[in-house]
């Protein structure tokens, strides 16, 4: 009977021992949250603060990973929204302090032509978000009285579907609620195949063969249009900057059917008149841009640096500078 007892309580004390390390060293057992929205598709669960993988992430009221703001935005304070998916979101990956919107505001506020502080940069984003997504949120949450609206998406971007729910609560991705354990979530993670989606609609087309029956490209390009309206509406600066997917930058450079997207995005930011900040040049000039990634799409803390150094540059002429008022 003691031997049985001893059993029983070593096997406990190395389950907690376990659990309590995959929580303290990993972050598992406390995923971010999202939670589903109609028109938005989802969004981070508002009011989050939490460590994953040894970096911080903070979601602010209204679904930034941002810290918290004031309803009411100081006059000497220049504000500037940046919008987009994973690569300006920065995920589990990424600490806090060095996603692109505070690479950005450090750049800025560091400027000698600004005032310490007086630049903050929101970071409205969640993974896999495309422009309607974007827009949608845009419709629910406005601007935040912002003088310059900044929407980053990737060449994938192009080709983003209909915000879709289906995925809140159902893939490990995003997670509506936090599992019972630590381990738990380490085996459904890491260990556990993933279970397909019964209710996804995926829009039908082989994109690789432009023969998409449904023309996501034209409807990407229709939200974009739609977020400038927005932010004319609110007469804030638009402006749209596109990073590449890695395999862009090889020899052969973007397969066909993403080059005709490139093509069609170049003549309707001509015809629109939008700001067009196009990183595929930029990041080819870079000596080894294999750097600039952490994978083969999302940016390495190199890559947020020089996108964040591009933008910084973008926006000199539109921040006041108090030295010549």
């Amino acid at each position: 009977m003691k031997i049985l007892l001893i059993i029983i309580t070593t096997g406990i004390g190395c389950v907690v021992l376990v659990e309590g390390g995959l929580r303290l060293m990993f972050g598992l057992g406390n995923p971010p949250l999202y939670i589903a929205d109609d028109e938005i598709g989802y969004l981070l669960a508002p009011n989050q603060n939490l460590r994953r993988m040894g970096n911080q992430i903070q979601i602010n009221q209204y679904s930034m990973r941002s810290e918290a703001i004031a309803e009411a935005k100081p006059d000497s304070l220049f504000r500037v929204l940046l919008l987009g998916d994973s690569i300006v979101n920065g995920g589990w990956w990424t600490d806090q302090q060095e996603i692109l919107s505070a690479s950005l505001t450090k750049k800025l506020n560091s400027d000698v032509n600004s005032i310490t502080n007086s630049v903050q940069v929101l970071n409205a984003s969640a993974n896999s978000w495309g422009p309607r997504n974007e827009l949608a949120y845009l419709k629910r949450f406005g601007l935040f009285n912002s003088q310059v609206l900044i929407l980053v998406i990737n060449t994938d971007d192009l080709f983003a579907t209909a915000p879709n729910s289906d995925l809140v609560g159902r893939d490990r991705n995003y997670p509506d609620h936090k599992p019972f354990l630590a381990l738990t979530e380490a085996y459904e993670r890491f260990i556990a195949k993933p279970q397909p989606l019964p209710n996804q609609k995926p829009e039908k087309g082989d994109l690789a063969k432009g023969e998409a029956q449904r023309d996501r490209v034209g409807l990407n390009l229709q939200a974009i249009r739609e977020i400038k309206a927005t932010a004319e509406t609110e007469n804030t600066q638009f402006i749209l900057a596109m990073t590449p997917l890695l395999r862009e930058l090889g020899e052969t450079g973007p397969r066909d059917y993403e080059q005709k997207a490139r093509n069609r995005l170049q003549e309707f930011t001509t015809q629109e008149q939008i700001t067009y900040i196009d990183f595929l040049p930029i990041f080819a000039d870079f000596p080894q841009p294999e750097f600039l990634y952490r994978d083969h799409i999302h940016l390495s803390p190199q890559g947020n640096h020089l996108v964040s150094e591009t933008l910084a540059k973008s926006l000199e002429s539109l921040i006041p500078n108090p030295k010549q008022q």
